[in-house]
């Protein structure tokens, strides 16, 4: 059983404060190569969750097995533990969470069940879930050394953004349930609901936009998600991305790659592609085979990169040498959703022994 051995390497220099303090990442381990180890604290940190916690009504047996749980996190709950709660939500949240677990357990560490997740025959795990472990291994991936917009760009990689297009084509990114959160109750919480439902005409609320020469307020306000990003060319926002893009790829392929924004393919010899999201995977394929893209379609797309490896040799022999071409849309709606999992996936790598 892995304790709270290796947990002073994750601890931060004076170089970045600590960010997203919240999503477990201290209370996890390390092991040789710097992957990350589940612990029974970061276990327990998830039975936390609002999902899985007991409420006031929670009936006897329900607090008797979390506590249980809490208690030896990686104790085996059977089918009549779970019947006996009153609550059935309650019953089918933690068989998710076991399921989780389990999945977590399985492999050597966090980074391989993250891999895990994905192959196979689909994803089984909600996606809240699945966007706190991308949130943790991005705060281990940025390290120490990680800058304001760094961090606020890797948001774009486990919180789906609202995108705006502003008068003069200023294009920008607000998270998603933050602008829910503002539009629902225009900044006042559950005060505003009652004012807005009592017809009262509210001041909106902007976002403040994050860029060099204020970074620092992302320090204080990590966990609020509520700051806003230019994402239009020769923006930091969008070099931000790429960065923190050629760290993930590192960390998890352990090879190095180059990351660029690009206007446009221009390239009789484009040889692969790798959309960032399901919107831009679907434009990118129809646009490599030749297929018809309306303009409606296109101008979802937000920006094109261009992936090179370091190493040629890194890469399959008949592409070697080759870019690799990456993009990231907006969806009809006006959401975008990363997906950092298809970097991972979906790259021509060369075969390893």
């Amino acid at each position: 059983m892995v304790g709270q051995a290796g947990r002073d390497n994750l601890q931060m220099t004076d170089a970045t404060p600590d960010f997203w303090p919240s999503c477990g990442h201290a209370l996890l381990a390390t092991q040789t190569g710097h992957h990350l180890v589940v612990t029974d604290a970061f276990l327990q940190h998830l039975l936390q969750r609002p999902e899985l916690a007991p409420i006031p009504t929670s009936c006897e047996a329900e607090l008797a097995l979390h506590q249980r749980l809490l208690d030896d996190p990686r104790r085996t709950v059977t089918a009549p533990d779970l019947d006996a709660l009153a609550d059935r939500d309650a019953a089918d949240n933690l068989a998710v969470w076991l399921r989780f677990r389990d999945r977590l357990l399985a492999r050597p560490t966090l980074e391989a069940s993250y891999l895990a997740l994905f192959q196979g025959s689909g994803v089984d795990v909600p996606p809240v879930l699945v966007h706190q472990l991308t949130q943790v291994l991005l705060r281990h991936v940025m390290g120490p050394q990680a800058s304001a917009m760094e961090a606020r760009a890797a948001e774009m990689l486990f919180r789906p953004q609202k995108i705006s297009v502003l008068e003069g084509g200023t294009v920008m990114a607000a998270d998603h349930d933050t602008v829910e959160r503002h539009a629902r109750t225009d900044g006042f919480g559950s005060l505003g609901q009652l004012l807005r439902q009592a017809g009262a005409k509210l001041r909106s609320v902007d976002l403040d936009v994050l860029d060099t020469d204020n970074a620092d307020i992302y320090w204080p306000r990590s966990e609020h998600f509520d700051t806003a990003v230019c994402l239009n060319h020769g923006q930091p926002a969008l070099d931000a991305l790429c960065r923190v893009m050629e760290k993930w790829v590192s960390h998890f392929l352990q090879v190095q790659v180059h990351i660029n924004t690009e206007r446009e393919i221009q390239d009789e010899h484009w040889v692969w592609h790798v959309g960032l999201d399901a919107e831009a995977s679907g434009i990118l394929n129809d646009l490599y085979q030749d297929q018809p893209v309306d303009e409606v379609r296109h101008q979802r797309l937000m920006c094109l990169f261009k992936l090179e490896f370091a190493q040629p040799l890194d890469m399959r022999s008949d592409v070697a040498g080759r870019p690799v071409y990456l993009a990231m849309a907006q969806d009809a709606q006006g959401l975008l959703k990363l997906k950092p999992q298809n970097l991972l996936l979906n790259l021509p790598l060369a075969r390893r022994s």
